[in-house]
């Protein structure tokens, strides 16, 4: 055989020989990224399977049936309570409203004995008023008086007031120039409120 001839076949001897070593190289690297696959899979498996024993270890467990049924009388104790406190500040509430109109209707009825008072006191002539009846009177006039003002019984102002229908009741008009428009100029009679409640309005003569 010729040199040259041993030569070429020595070449393709290499050359198949580093084709099956890059062939082997290549399935070694693919066995490598397969078993690497695998391991990583192996891994999150076992990562999962520790995160779901965790959760089974600290996670919220099934209630039984005492508790569930604790937590079901602790819930209507607590309805019932709430209950209970809204009937009392009703009750409470309730209770002040008949206060309140059980005293305007005491007041309403003691009202026309004032007016009574105020009018025999008016019609007394200046030099009798020194008469111990006279004098009798006044101070009576006064202790009543005194007695609806500490109960919250107060006169409602009227004359040289603007008209206002919410305290008083206007049963007269008059033409005058020398009032503003809508005032009151006089009053027939006096109008009372019981804390902030009208007992009764005032009855007043209104200038157009």
């Amino acid at each position: 055989m010729s040199e040259e001839k041993k030569e070429y076949n020595t070449i393709e001897e290499d050359d198949m020989t580093q084709n099956e070593t890059e062939e082997i190289l290549e399935e070694d690297d693919v066995k490598l990224a397969e078993e690497t696959v695998s391991e990583t899979e192996e891994t999150e498996e076992t990562v999962e399977e520790k995160t779901a024993e965790k959760k089974g270890l600290f996670g919220k467990k099934k209630k039984d049936k005492k508790d569930e049924k604790i937590e079901e009388l602790t819930d209507m104790v607590k309805r019932q309570m709430a209950e209970f406190d809204n009937f009392r500040k009703r009750t409470e509430k309730e209770k002040a409203s008949m206060y309140q109109i059980g005293a305007r209707e005491i007041v309403e009825k003691i009202l026309p004995v004032v007016d009574n008072f105020e009018r025999g006191l008016a019609m007394i002539p200046e030099d009798e008023k020194e008469n111990p009846v006279a004098t009798g009177m006044a101070q009576i006039y006064k202790q009543l008086m005194t007695a609806f003002d500490e109960i919250g019984v107060k006169a409602i102002e009227a004359v040289g007031q603007e008209f206002n229908p919410d305290f008083h009741n206007a049963v007269m008009h008059v033409e005058d120039e020398e009032v503003e428009e809508n005032i009151i100029v006089e009053e027939f009679q006096k109008g009372y409120m019981y804390k902030d409640y009208v007992v009764r309005h005032s009855m007043v003569k209104v200038a157009n």
